[in-house]
């Protein structure tokens, strides 16, 4: 098979939760661009709206379901709907989160459960329903996005470094179960990317330093610089890749 054969999406349907910006849009743009159809999801209908007009005007077909991943149901629907919609569900990229920052013993159970439910528990229950659809087709992709966090640990962001790290698990977990119907599971673990989500880490010069510092490749990530790693994990090119954690931090967590 030639190499461009290897990532050619035709025909292939993606769904990518928290896929209108950040990294989640470039995994989604690369997967269109290769010539998968999209399905992009948010919270917020408007922020969806512009992202899918961006790509549509590279003339990737994109469509958008507005849910919160941390209801369980919210997410089979969607799932279900895109399956429907198109017959057949290919990928999917969870890749929705948020974080709360608290020193130990200020962390309420509130916010602990907020971030584990939208981070992890919905991972659980997106995989399940979107596997539900893959094993009557006999392939698929699951794709989660972990972080370096989940690695190194950091202080004060307990309940995102311990749902980042439950990720990786997860995927461990459920290639093992997955794999006799042809579903692949994997994680992705970014580290630092100039994104809007980190605006207020990116205008702290001392914390910016601090990442170039330890950081291989001296620098921050480019968003586009994930994309190729989810494009190789949901396309032919991934095949026989599953269970597996893909480090993808320009070699901070490889370095002294």
């Amino acid at each position: 098979m030639s190499t461009p054969a290897l990532f050619d999406m035709t025909g292939k349907v993606a769904l990518v939760t928290g896929g209108s910006r950040g990294l989640g849009f470039h995994m989604a743009r690369a997967l269109g661009e290769a010539g998968a159809t999209l399905v992009i999801t948010g919270r917020s209908e408007d922020t969806l709206a512009r992202s899918a007009a961006t790509l549509a005007a590279a003339r990737i077909r994109c469509g958008t379901i507005a849910f919160d991943v941390a209801d369980p149901e919210a997410g089979r629907a969607a799932v279900d709907k895109v399956a429907g919609d198109h017959g057949r569900l290919d990928v999917l990229i969870a890749n929705a989160g948020q974080a709360h920052r608290a020193p130990l013993g200020e962390w309420t159970a509130q916010a602990w459960d907020t971030v584990l439910n939208t981070n992890l528990r919905s991972a659980l229950f997106l995989a399940e329903a979107a596997a539900s659809h893959m094993k009557r087709q006999g392939s698929g992709k699951l794709i989660f996005t972990s972080s370096i966090t989940g690695i190194m640990g950091r202080a004060t962001i307990h309940a995102y470094v311990a749902s980042k790290s439950g990720l990786a698990g997860l995927a461990r977990s459920l290639a093992a179960e997955l794999g006799s119907f042809g579903i692949t599971s994997n994680s992705i673990a970014p580290g630092y990317f100039e994104t809007d989500l980190n605006k207020a880490m990116l205008a702290d010069p001392a914390f910016v330093e601090r990442v170039v510092t330890r950081t291989a490749l001296k620098r921050w990530g480019k968003p586009d610089e994930v994309a190729g790693v989810a494009l190789m994990l949901a396309s032919r090119a991934g095949d026989y890749i599953t269970g597996q954690q893909i480090v993808v931090d320009g070699g901070m967590t490889g370095t002294m």
